[in-house]
């Protein structure tokens, strides 16, 4: 059986205060969070340096979407547990503590405990055009990593969600994917002359 893997956003911030949010697939193993960034990562830089984290539960898709396409500027709330933030836009938070780090050159495993968890607003449900922004955003992570003719295909099947169920925040965060991926297929058109 595949892990099962949550895709939250995780905020760490640097020693001198700068906040990071970055979308990351979390698994959890009994009472901890296990977190494994890519090297190099700010996310991996800043808990290895803090040792803290937070782990957010969001439905506004757009900081997905966002994150991934260049906007990381977020509203966040200071948490009462640790040397950290949350989103505001946040339903629930998870700060977390490291517990170890085992090294891999690609993508180190961070064991992480939960200090304190909080739930901030009722989870209403996904609707399919909310799922279909995370999926868009995580193939727009990997543009580099695959063939024009998937993204094109996998974008295509997506809108079908966007189209029948997305409200204004998936519109947008959708308009956010449409407009990287076009850019990066005109990146690719010119290297190719």
């Amino acid at each position: 059986m595949p892990e099962l893997i949550h895709e939250t956003v995780v905020t760490t911030c640097a020693p001198d205060g700068r906040v990071h949010v970055a979308p990351m697939g979390a698994r959890y193993v009994g009472d901890e969070v296990v977190l494994m960034p890519f090297r190099p990562s700010t996310t991996l830089a800043n808990i290895e340096t803090t040792g803290v984290a937070v782990l957010n539960l969001v439905t506004d898709v757009r900081v997905f979407a966002g994150c991934i396409t260049g906007r990381h500027d977020w509203a966040t709330v200071a948490v009462p547990e640790i040397v950290g933030v949350r989103l505001a836009c946040a339903l629930g938070h998870v700060s977390l503590r490291l517990v170890e780090c085992i090294d891999d050159a690609q993508r180190p495993k961070l064991r992480l405990a939960r200090v304190a968890q909080a739930q901030h607003a009722p989870f209403k449900g996904f609707n399919r055009a909310q799922a279909a922004v995370i999926e868009g955003a995580i193939l727009v992570s990997r543009l580099h990593l695959l063939p024009a003719e998937k993204i094109d295909a996998e974008m295509r099947y997506l809108q079908i969600a966007i189209d029948k169920t997305a409200g204004p925040a998936e519109l947008e965060a959708w308009r956010w994917l449409q407009e990287a991926v076009t850019q990066h297929a005109q990146a690719r058109a010119e290297a190719l002359r």
